[in-house]
């Protein structure tokens, strides 16, 4: 089954799914992302149930994208108790985002790129739309340097892989390194697992 039709599933519990775990820690990462988001056109990469709705500014041009058709519609639902935020909503694969180069300032991803499925195609994408030394914000889980916590997430992963196609071992920071990003801030949010990357527009990788 497609990570869409897996999230199209899963889409009405999802929020439910994650309470817990969004109350205790995800909220409070979620400000301490936003304090690092800048300009005023500001794409976000599967944007889900809505989620970072609540933290942009009123003041900025949103367009909020994602693979799953149930899932955008969790997030237009969420939109109506925020009638202030100018929020775009389109269904789009981070894969091949149907923007020209160079259009936003600024793109946010909160706990994407563990689940696309060639995260380094859509690390491109994003490189590619951002305007000349634009920042990407991301927040991410990923593969720990720590053998015995990486035991952990293997286990994890098993299951989350079969349930919504999200892997716990990516190097999620590598990656957004061999996109052409130039890493201004790593943060480990819980433990070095959860992190908070902020980079900058850079120029391609040669293969």
């Amino acid at each position: 089954m497609s990570v869409e039709k897996k999230y199209d599933r899963f889409a009405a519990l999802y929020d439910r799914f994650e309470g817990f775990i969004e109350k205790k820690f995800f909220s409070r990462f979620r400000e301490e992302l936003f304090k690092r988001v800048e300009g005023k056109r500001i794409l976000e990469v599967g944007i889900g149930t809505g989620k970072n709705v609540p933290y942009y500014p009123d003041d900025v041009d949103v367009v909020g994208v994602d693979v799953s058709e149930g899932m955008l519609r969790v997030c237009q639902e969420r939109l109506k108790k925020f009638p202030e935020k100018k929020v775009k909503l389109l269904r789009a694969d981070v894969q091949n985002l149907p923007f020209s180069d160079g259009e936003f300032d600024c793109v946010v991803s909160t706990f994407v790129f563990c689940t696309v499925p060639d995260p380094m195609k859509g690390l491109k994408e994003v490189h590619r739309v951002l305007k000349p030394s634009g920042r990407a914000v991301f927040l991410e889980h990923m593969r720990s340097r720590k053998w015995y916590v990486n035991a952990m997430l293997f286990v994890m992963h098993i299951f989350t892989k079969s349930l919504l196609g999200t892997s716990m071992l990516r190097k999620t920071v590598d990656n957004i390194k061999k996109a052409g990003f130039m890493i201004e801030e790593e943060k480990h949010l819980l433990g070095d697992v959860v992190r908070l990357i902020t980079a900058r527009k850079g120029g391609e990788e040669s293969d």
